[in-house]
């Protein structure tokens, strides 16, 4: 199987898929709260009409610049102003960063993502580095994507031309929420990075970090602005809320599975062609909850010990996983 080109042409698509960029808030909703085994159902459809059959893109996530950050997200154990234990680091050397990649690679990752704890990207020095860094993951035949914060409209397209496969920069709630969860920048700095990573022809990923106090009226109106850019996200990560000790958020109660679920298959209706990628969160779910998101459309796993500085499935749990469910890794694809 190989991945649909995320063409929006009506004569690209795969058969029976419908992109639609004017949805309402009722009709998200609506679909959220449809009986879990029909919503389950729809999405199995709507994702077998897009992808064939279910096969899982492995990603590595790797800190290249740990700690420090000047913003105050509510959920961030990288946030200077808490007192969570994590150090502020260095950025890594562009040799340390290929090796790791190497190392990915050889475990079976087809993207591998480099993240910095930064407010925004300040040309100089360090931007030369991440560029080299992204130079050397495509040579190594893997997808590039980096998160390094706000960007402006010609780092962007220096980020293109260095080869740069995708941006991450997560909506992570609804904009009437957001204000409760971080105030060093606002959602629509968020929306003119993604502004940004569009005109610049990188693949842009986005989704939301689910358990941070929000509404379920709050996570369809994130999947709500995903939906309704002029171009779906080619990837939409679902987050679990790790609620991190010295963090304001340390005491939120965990996501139950179901909400996952819900809002994955949610996000499978909304976006048929995006990857939808389950992220951080996923130590606390059992095997059989992490199958559902699978079932309902999630066709991305990251693996490794860590997702940046908080902690992951080992690798060998994973692989087990998939092996007795008889899911099989997807192999690289050049067009994401």
């Amino acid at each position: 199987m190989s991945l649909p080109a995320h063409a929006e042409s009506p004569a690209t698509l795969p058969h029976g898929v419908v992109l639609r960029h004017d949805w309402t808030l009722a009709e998200v909703r609506s679909l959220h709260d449809l009986p879990l085994l029909e919503l389950l159902y729809r999405a199995q459809t709507v994702h077998r009409a897009s992808f064939g059959e279910h096969r899982v893109q492995l990603c590595s996530l790797l800190s290249i610049k740990t700690g420090g950050c000047p913003e105050d997200c509510a959920y961030c154990p990288q946030a200077a102003r808490h007192h969570t234990g994590v150090a502020a680091d260095k950025l890594l050397t562009e040799t340390d960063v290929l090796e790791a990649a190497t190392r990915a690679r050889a475990a079976g990752a087809t993207r591998f993502c480099m993240g910095a704890a930064w407010r925004e990207v300040k040309d100089g020095p360090q931007f030369e580095q991440v560029l080299g860094m992204v130079r050397g993951v495509r040579a190594l035949g893997m997808e590039a994507c980096c998160t390094l914060g706000m960007l402006t409209e010609s780092q962007a397209h220096r980020l293109a031309e260095a080869g740069l496969t995708a941006y991450n920069h997560n909506l992570d709630t609804s904009a009437e929420f957001y204000g409760e969860i971080i105030s060093t920048r606002t959602y629509q700095d968020r929306l003119r990075t993604l502004r940004h990573v569009r005109a610049a022809g990188i693949n842009v990923c986005s989704g939301g970090i689910l358990g941070m106090g929000e509404s379920v009226e709050d996570r369809c109106g994130m999947l709500l602005t995903l939906a309704n850019q002029p171009t779906h996200p080619e990837s939409v990560p679902i987050n679990a809320l790790v609620a991190v000790p010295g963090t304001p958020l340390e005491h939120q109660r965990p996501v139950e599975p179901v909400e996952m679920v819900r809002v994955i298959a949610t996000a499978r209706l909304l976006m048929p062609l995006a990857m939808v990628r389950l992220s951080a969160g996923r130590l606390s779910m059992s095997r059989e909850a992490q199958l559902l998101c699978m079932m309902a459309g999630a066709n991305s796993l990251f693996f490794g010990e860590k997702l940046l500085t908080t902690d992951n499935p080992e690798y060998a749990d994973d692989m087990a996983l998939l092996a007795a469910a008889g899911v099989k890794p997807l192999e690289p694809y050049a067009g994401r």
